[in-house]
């Protein structure tokens, strides 16, 4: 998967259930992805941005070559955007550590920085995270003919027997191409429920952080449980 700035609930029960995990950075950086921002909720109503600003780079860069812009301003204005939730959420002040350990790690390439905050997730939720960058792995995948196939080489070259990803992706894999090379393709599907935001309007779809701001790790770990894995 793409390393995603605090990425959703949904991306981390896709960690909680595989056994290795790769942080894909070897494509395009898409300007206003998931790559750099997030939501979450917004005082009064509604949700906001949570971003982490880029330095200049052409159209076609790759996530790998994407550096953080220089300073540490755009650490303050996120911590800055989420006082609010001091109001209303239970465990504000253990996210709002969190985000101070976070923000403590000095990388500028925005692939290590977010893969770092995905470790630094799952060991406060309390859930294992065995992963790699692939642009550190130096794996020889041969030639990738089509854009499903760097799933299908990757996990062949690391031994794998299994490949998971989420189900938007089902038609995008041919799923002959995976039978023939016996690699057993699986769509992992997350029932996500909502949760009590304290608020009169459940925003769903937000990062993380929310969930952690009104969830303890206890419930987070039983909502991660909450999927079905389907061929």
């Amino acid at each position: 998967m793409q390393p995603y700035f605090f990425p959703y609930l949904g991306y981390f029960s896709l960690i909680k259930h595989t056994d290795f995990f790769v942080s894909f950075d070897p494509v395009q950086y898409i300007r206003k992805g998931w790559i750099n921002r997030n939501r979450m909720l917004k005082p009064g109503e509604g949700w906001q941005y949570i971003t982490v600003p880029v330095q200049a780079a052409k159209r076609e860069t790759l996530i790998k070559d994407i550096l953080v812009a220089e300073g540490d301003a755009w650490k303050g204005q996120i911590m800055r955007q989420i006082e609010h939730y001091k109001k209303r959420a239970p465990y504000y002040g253990q996210v709002k550590e969190l985000l101070e350990q976070c923000f403590a790690f000095p990388e500028l390439s925005i692939s290590r920085l977010n893969t770092f905050y995905l470790a630094q997730i799952c060991c406060y939720v309390g859930i294992p995270f065995q992963h790699a960058i692939f642009s550190d792995m130096n794996l020889e995948l041969g030639t990738i003919e089509a854009p499903d196939e760097w799933a299908l080489r990757i996990t062949q070259a690391i031994g794998a027997a299994t490949y998971i990803n989420p189900p938007r992706g089902r038609e995008f894999f041919q799923m002959d191409k995976y039978a023939a090379a016996d690699v057993n393709l699986q769509f992992l599907e997350v029932q996500l429920e909502s949760y009590n935001q304290h608020r009169p309007v459940f925003e769903a779809g937000l990062c993380i952080l929310d969930v952690l701001m009104f969830n303890n790790p206890e419930e987070v770990r039983l909502m991660l449980d909450n999927m079905t894995l389907n061929p």
